[in-house]
């Protein structure tokens, strides 16, 4: 029997959107690629920052945290949650013990080590917050059968280090070997230089272009929320979405921060390890330097953190505030109170003095509903 079969465009407009929503999450993955240094460094640091009002805290330990899709992760000396503002409008929140041989401990303790062992941990733990944040995201979505776990969020893992890679190592690596050969230089400090300042170029020139997608301005909004709600905490005040939005959206331990002083350090290091010869030499010898470049730059915005209340640090600081005008934007309350619903959850396991026994996660219906598209 001949029949036919009628275009479903109701199906086919579904389908689209589903492609349109894993495009967007892929997108964001990329850009947490090229951010994960500083983000997942920011969530580490254990600096003490400025505190007005120490009595109204529970302690020094200055919290962190990052931004997600549509949340915020905090993270504080015995948990990390994650809070997610799911397509009900409702707040779910994910809650991770950390480990306290890591972050307690005697490895804690141990400068430009730690910066590397913690770094390497806040980034496991960034990649598992933003892969949880998109599967919240996509919840309840009836036309999308898609999941950042397994393969999908190793494939997400790998693009975004091998986007970094090439970015900020490999092409101003080439572009300087390319500069010198072509122009005769023979001074190896002159290149050196001029890979750094691509490299800076290429840092703020790709966050710039970024900055103007939607998708990315709605994680630069919760990258404003979550500074707002720590500087609020710092300064004592009681965390309520509108108190909250009256703070700064600039914080000196952001990530941003972490990813500029990078930028400055390793022209020095390159400097003083010398230039191999050679593209590819050039390329694997900088790769080489990646970790003991982010160990030196951990101790340095540590330092910093701790001493904000002297002129001059705080104008070598400038820099690093300058450039979060490119990665936060002004957040609403219902950002802002994801960013409070975090760190609370952090606040809690700190009253109690104990991490949570396993990750647990919980739905609480939201005060601030979002406005209507």
């Amino acid at each position: 029997m001949f029949t036919v079969r009628l275009f479903n465009l109701e199906r086919f407009m579904a389908d689209v959107r589903s492609l349109q929503r894993r495009w967007r999450l892929w997108r964001a993955g990329a850009v947490w690629g090229v951010k994960a240094f500083g983000w997942a460094v920011q969530a580490a640091l254990e600096t003490h920052g400025t505190d007005p009002q120490p009595e109204k805290r529970l302690s020094s330990f200055a919290y962190g945290g990052q931004a997600v899709i549509e949340g915020v992760m905090m993270r504080g000396q015995y948990v990390a949650a994650i809070s997610v503002r799911n397509p009900k409008g409702t707040i779910v929140t994910k809650e991770i013990p950390l480990k306290a041989a890591l972050y307690r401990g005697r490895m804690a303790k141990l400068p430009f080590l730690r910066g590397l062992v913690m770094l390497w941990d806040a980034l496991v733990l960034g990649t598992s917050a933003l892969m949880w944040s998109a599967d919240v995201a996509l919840e309840e979505e009836e036309d999308v059968e898609f999941s950042f776990e397994g393969a999908a969020g190793v494939g997400l893992v790998l693009v975004s280090v091998a986007l970094m890679l090439g970015l900020f190592v490999a092409i101003p690596a080439a572009a300087s070997h390319a500069v010198k050969d072509v122009t005769g230089l023979d001074s190896r400090l002159a290149a050196d230089v001029i890979e750094g300042v691509v490299k800076l170029g290429m840092l703020v020139g790709y966050i710039w272009l970024i900055s103007h997608m939607n998708d990315v301005k709605r994680l630069f909004g919760y990258h404003g929320a979550e500074h707002k709600t720590i500087n609020a905490y710092e300064a004592g005040a009681e965390l309520t979405p509108e108190n909250v939005s009256a703070y700064p959206i600039q914080h000196p331990r952001c990530g941003t921060a972490f990813l500029l002083t990078v930028v400055f350090i390793s022209v020095a290091v390159h400097i003083l390890t010398g230039r191999p010869d050679g593209v590819i030499a050039l390329v694997l010898a900088r790769i080489g330097l990646i970790f003991p470049i982010a160990g030196i730059s951990y101790e340095i915005i540590r330092f910093t953190s701790k001493h904000l209340d002297n002129p001059i640090v705080r104008q070598i600081v400038r820099p690093n505030l300058a450039l979060q005008h490119l990665t936060t934007r002004q957040p609403d309350l219902t950002m802002i109170e994801v960013g409070i619903a975090s760190l609370e959850r952090v606040l809690e396991a700190e009253r109690a003095g104990v991490a949570v026994p396993q990750t647990r996660v919980t739905e609480i219906p939201a005060a601030v509903q979002p406005l209507g598209d």
